[in-house]
């Protein structure tokens, strides 16, 4: 029986919509995407139920204080972020994941010495940001 190896290389342009098979696949550099982050609106590829940022920000930066009508879920995969949810702060180390209640205030800033990358889930198919301290434009995309 062969089996097939998982391959890292980037599908060309000619593979990406796999005519054999419901899906897609999007390079990185195709995403609405800012400084700091990646951005997968799920609205954008038909019924996808949730949304994704692909944060990759260096220390000193986060979003400021902010809140969505939807839980959102943070998967640290690397560095360290200190988050704050509602009036509760706390560090929280790659292999961890931070779940933000729906309404709740909250935002996180690279508190490392590294690269933060981690991905933010959020519950809607589309963005609805209520920014708390004012507009955030590091961190707020074109295609809110």
């Amino acid at each position: 029986m062969m089996r097939s190896r998982p391959t890292s290389r980037r599908p060309r342009e000619a593979e990406a919509p796999m005519p054999d098979r419901k899906g897609t696949i999007l390079a990185l550099d195709d995403l609405e995407h800012t400084r700091h982050a990646h951005e997968l609106v799920g609205a954008d590829h038909g019924d996808v139920p949730f949304s994704l940022i692909l944060v990759h920000s260096q220390p000193g930066v986060g979003p400021r204080l902010h809140r969505h009508p939807y839980p959102e879920v943070f998967v640290v995969e690397s560095g360290q972020a200190t988050f704050r949810i509602g009036e509760a702060t706390t560090v929280v180390e790659a292999g961890h994941v931070v779940v933000s209640p729906a309404g709740e205030a909250h935002g996180f800033v690279n508190s490392g010495t590294a690269e933060l990358r981690l991905v933010a889930i959020h519950g809607a198919s589309r963005f609805d940001t209520e920014w708390l301290e004012g507009p955030d434009p590091a961190w707020t995309s074109n295609r809110r």
